[in-house]
């Protein structure tokens, strides 16, 4: 099955030294790949000259003239940015040129570009945004990771829709288990749109398992495929834990550089060490959906290395591949559909 997938080059803390090897090296790796590679016409031209030769059938370039930068508003790069490599490599998606657009530019404005040109799909409210997070069962899809602070029941059932069609899709799960982020697993905690949201998962038929607490995003005593929360909690939560392995890091480099002998205990353990550094190497993580809208487009993380941004064009391979979109289009429709019967 071949591909196209447009490439915001500009986009991201480090822009072009980072999208650019990326790219080159997920064309290398898939056959069926083709990149549009979309930014600044003149720069491009020069830093890929040899790449439009060696992948003459598979990478093109779309110039854009403007860049949407890091700390711009979203209204801003909305309003007056409309030529920017972000906005055009969205619009690409809309066109049906591309089958998904990946960026590692400024969330807000990626979200909010986004939906505009794509539009929502019928009977979702608000979009949301998933990732994996790594896990004693290996990992865990959660969402929304920030695109809405205020969610009401109604939003976070949709969420759970969407995820667990996707997780179904991509990891292959006829029925993937799904929980919902709350303070406690019994049933008399949480606030109200929480227990309301509850009920709501308890009526339909995904494979709702309950209540789950915040040990359970890495290492509850049960595995959840898919976690449920509003942006604001889920947000919080990343960040507590991106803050903790950065802490955690930080404290072991510090203990086994303390002497010789604390030196030469982290010369044995190298091994250990590197595959414990393997399996949590956020990097392998990289790269969120934005479900909910009509066309797939994914969010690199802005200081996301070469790698980083490599594993986020496979997410988004692996997506088209699966056919997310419609299939999470399919499952709202059906489900609007059971509610309104009488």
């Amino acid at each position: 099955m071949s591909l196209t997938i447009s490439i915001d080059a500009m986009g991201g803390d480090f822009g072009t030294s980072v999208t650019l090897p990326a790219s080159l090296a997920c064309l290398s790796a898939n056959p069926d790949l083709s990149l549009i590679m979309v930014g600044d016409q003149v720069i491009l031209n020069e830093l890929l000259a040899q790449a439009l030769v060696d992948f003459q059938d598979r990478l093109v370039i779309q110039h854009a003239s403007e860049r949407v930068e890091m700390d711009d508003s979203p209204t801003k790069a909305l309003k007056n940015k409309k030529d920017s490599s972000m906005r055009v490599a969205i619009n690409l998606v809309r066109d049906g040129r591309a089958d998904a657009c990946v960026s590692a530019g400024n969330t807000g404005a990626l979200m909010a570009t986004a939906r505009f040109v794509l539009k929502m799909i019928p009977g979702v409210d608000r979009p949301a945004i998933i990732s994996t997070l790594p896990s004693i069962y290996g990992h865990t899809h959660v969402l929304d990771l920030g695109a809405n602070v205020d969610c009401t029941a109604e939003h976070l059932f949709q969420f759970a829709i969407m995820g667990s069609e996707l997780v179904k899709a991509v990891e292959g799960l006829e029925n993937p288990t799904v929980g919902l982020l709350n303070i406690g697993e019994e049933d008399v905690k949480g606030n109200e749109q929480v227990k309301a949201a509850a009920q709501l998962l308890k009526e339909s038929n995904l494979n709702y398992i309950g209540y789950v607490e915040g040990n359970s995003l890495n290492a509850g005593h049960i595995k959840v495929d898919l976690i449920v929360a509003d942006g604001f909690v889920g947000n919080v939560a990343l960040k507590s834990i991106e803050g903790a392995a950065k802490m955690f890091s930080s404290a072991l480099k510090e203990a086994f550089g303390k002497n010789s002998l604390t030196k030469l205990i982290a010369l044995l353990a190298y091994p250990v060490l590197k595959s414990f550094k393997q399996r949590l190497d956020p990097r392998l993580y990289n790269g969120a959906s934005f479900l909910g809208l009509r066309g797939l487009v994914i969010k690199s993380h802005g200081g996301a290395d070469a790698l980083a941004f490599e594993t986020a064009i496979h997410l988004a391979e692996v997506e088209v591949r699966k056919d997310v979109i419609r299939k999470i289009s399919e499952k709202i429709e059906t489900t609007l559909a059971k509610r309104e019967q009488p």
